[in-house]
């Protein structure tokens, strides 16, 4: 029996050697064996204690090496660990001991994840596992990686004492929070750009009229007394200023060491210290200098710390933004002063100087995120989007005396000021010699041409609903520098040369100044072609400008008694161009035949109502038949007759089902064209007319053997 024993211990011994398991089947077992309730637990943590230390190994590994596809025979230790059964030794006695080695088999062993994810009962405990500050980051990183790849969002209100739970986060804490809060309260992505087509948009409406997970977890987070307030508080944060020559350098650095959840340990063992070092809810920056870690972990680590929680708390509060109870939440942001706090920031945190460094990596993708200040410009470049997007509350991004400059405006113009403006509370506005929007638009020009930055910084500026606002900014330059990116800066990405067009439009509309000042800029045939070719080049991009031209143009025709309007009539090149027929009926050609049914979307359902607004304008001066007519004429030219008739017809019918059920949209048209949604319904239902004797019925100018090409498109 000896003899046999031993010779069984040398062959398992001589198996595990072999096969390169490093003991782990006999750790488990040993681990699975003490593992009982009635079990001595001390044991099962010095178990746990070298497998954590094994795994640890391998994770490190696995992240330093740019997280590249993890193969069995690379982590043979996370693979050996879940082949002999790891994951499943994990008892909930034991969750709290076995997070480290749970989150090193997540991220090394495909399907672990997973695993984990489909077991609600598991996720939900793991909840009540951050009330303890010294596991609070691995909880945390462990939930995040589970719901990143769980089938259903999870529902917050399912969370055992979600409100007591959030309420005893300190601020540090509740910043990562918002880490995992971002998975919950995001509209998943459908990944299939058909499922993101106002036909297919519509048709899920239809299907599920009650709000989603992500809707009702946003209601759930706003119930949560404090929350807002709360984070408010830590967007706009000061951060003690960093010291030394190498702090830019440093902060560059750091981009290699953020969003790596090995620098956990590190992470963990600092907490452990601040919490036994301070009771208060904001830890002394000292703390970080006193640190054995010190000589591990660069010293610009707090501030970056500090720069990566507020990209995590902007979005959370830029998607509640955009959800359901904006007007709550825009309410809650302003009392809270959010808008003054960010701008006390801006100089020192949010847009420091450039250094090389920060272009090249940028440079490397414009797209990519990974440098933490570019991160953190992003997400604020969004915040105030979405702020200032259609809401009376935009005026708070300027300051008392940038408030009275615009009623300064309005009174030498002899017109009211709006209303917004007059009900804004100025306890509210920026402080400082510089409003928000004011710092925005002078780095935004500073800025490289094609700079990805450009294209949502410039959503900031869009909506200048106003005569005043528009002179506002016309005043600090921006539309001869819009310009000057559009004509003469080599400018290629189409998603800024979006922004360029759709903020030269808001610029210019109703506004005989800014086309003076165009014309002023726009001085020589080669300039104009170059900025017509410009537009030309994507009608998508470009046609919120063409509808501005359209617009204005027709309002300056019925102010010919005013002599400036008149000189400017006569001497503008863009708005000699627009007045001629051809012109406008080669744009209305073009907007109605790059789209159908089936390829409409947000982006470019404009492209729609750009080409009603150009006929309902002819419909005012009895010019309807003409345009219509034109169109058929164009039809048999190109030798397709009644595609695009029929293409728009449909077009039209969607358009009825799509805006007559949306009150936001409808509100919008009215408002950016200063027509009454009325007659955009009316002109719309003429144009639909199945009176072929009517002159202003598409149905009149298709031939019989023609008609209804696509009977059936819309249906499909």
């Amino acid at each position: 029996f000896v003899v046999f024993t031993c010779e069984r211990c040398r062959v398992n011994r001589a198996l595990n050697k072999r096969a390169k398991w490093h003991g782990i089947p006999t750790l488990l077992q040993r681990l699975y064996e003490s593992s009982h309730p009635n079990s001595d637990l001390s044991h099962a943590h010095s178990f746990l204690k070298v497998l954590s230390s094994q795994l640890s190994m391998e994770a490190m590994s696995f992240v330093t090496e740019d997280r590249k596809t993890a193969q069995e025979s690379t982590f043979p230790n996370t693979y050996t660990f879940d082949l002999f059964g790891g994951v499943n030794v994990m008892n909930d006695d034991l969750v709290k001991d076995c997070l480290s080695v749970l989150y090193n088999c997540c991220i090394c062993t495909e399907g672990v994840t997973k695993s984990l994810a489909a077991r609600d009962d598991f996720v939900l405990f793991l909840f009540t596992l951050m009330t303890n500050k010294k596991t609070f980051l691995q909880t945390a990183t462990l939930i995040e990686d589970i719901l990143g790849v769980k089938k259903e969002m999870i529902q917050l209100e399912g969370i055992p004492n979600l409100s007591g739970l959030v309420q005893s986060f300190d601020q540090q804490q509740l910043a990562n929070f918002c880490r995992i809060l971002s998975v919950t309260i995001s509209e998943p992505d459908v990944g299939n750009d058909d499922k993101h087509t106002l036909l297919a948009k519509n048709a899920q409406q239809k299907s599920n009229a009650s709000p989603s997970r992500a809707e009702v977890n946003q209601v759930t987070l706003l119930n949560i007394p404090g929350f807002i307030e709360r984070l408010c508080k830590l967007a706009t944060r000061k951060v003690s200023e960093a010291t030394g020559a190498n702090f830019l350098q440093e902060l560059e650095d750091w981009y290699t060491w953020l969003d790596n959840a090995l620098v956990l340990d590190a992470l963990m063992q600092m907490a452990t210290e601040e919490a036994e070092q301070s009771s208060t809810e904001s830890s002394d920056e000292s703390s970080l200098a006193t640190s054995p870690l010190r000589h591990r972990l660069p010293q610009s680590m707090k501030i970056v710390h500090e720069i990566m929680y507020k990209v995590e708390v902007l979005y959370v509060l830029c998607v509640l933004l955009m959800g359901r109870q904006r007007n709550q939440v825009h309410k809650m942001l302003a009392e809270f002063r959010l808008i003054p706090g960010l701008n006390n920031l801006f100089d020192k945190l949010i847009w420091r100087k450039y250094t090389a460094s920060n272009h090249v990596v940028h440079g490397q993708n414009e797209n990519c995120d990974c440098s933490p200040e570019i991160s953190f410009k992003i997400q604020f470049l969004r915040l105030l989007q979405s702020f200032s997007d259609h809401h009376e509350n935009k005026y708070l991004l300027l300051n008392s005396q940038e408030l009275n400059e615009l009623s300064a405006i309005s009174m030498k113009a002899n017109i009211p000021e709006v209303e917004a403006l007059v009900n804004t509370d100025r306890s509210l506005v920026c402080d400082g010699k510089k409003g928000l929007l004011t710092r925005l638009l002078t780095v935004m020009k500073r800025e490289p041409p094609d700079s990805s930055f450009r294209f949502v910084s410039s959503s900031a500026f869009y909506r200048a609903t106003s005569y005043a606002d528009q002179m506002f900014l016309l005043k600090r330059g921006l539309l001869e520098h819009i310009l000057f990116c559009i004509i003469d800066s080599g400018c290629t990405s189409r998603d800024v040369l979006q922004s360029y067009f759709d903020l030269l439009g808001e610029l210019m509309k109703f506004n005989i100044d800014a086309f003076k000042r165009f014309n002023k800029y726009v001085n020589t045939p080669e300039k104009f072609q170059t900025f017509l070719t410009q537009i030309n080049s994507s009608l998508v991009d470009s046609n919120m400008l063409v509808r501005c031209i359209v617009l204005s143009l027709d309002r300056f025709e019925s102010q010919t008694e005013d002599v400036k309007v008149v000189e400017v009539l006569s001497e503008c090149c863009l708005l000699s161009y627009m007045a001629r027929v051809e012109n406008r009926l080669a744009f209305l050609f073009r907007l109605i035949n790059i789209i159908n049914v089936q390829t409409l979307t947000q982006e470019n359902v404009s492209c729609l109502n750009t080409s009603l607004v150009i006929l309902m304008l002819a419909r005012r001066k009895a010019k309807l038949p003409f345009y219509l007519n034109a169109l058929r004429e164009k039809e048999y030219a190109e030798k397709y007759p009644g595609c695009l008739l029929n293409n728009f017809h449909n077009l039209l019918r969607f358009w009825q089902r799509h805006y007559l059920n949306k009150d936001k949209d409808s509100t919008c048209l009215e408002n950016s064209s200063c027509i009454p949604f009325s007659y955009w319904k009316e002109t719309v239902s003429v144009l639909l007319g199945s009176d072929r004797t009517s002159l202003c019925a598409i149905a009149s100018y298709i031939d019989e053997p023609y008609m209804d090409l696509d009977r059936d498109l819309l249906e499909d």
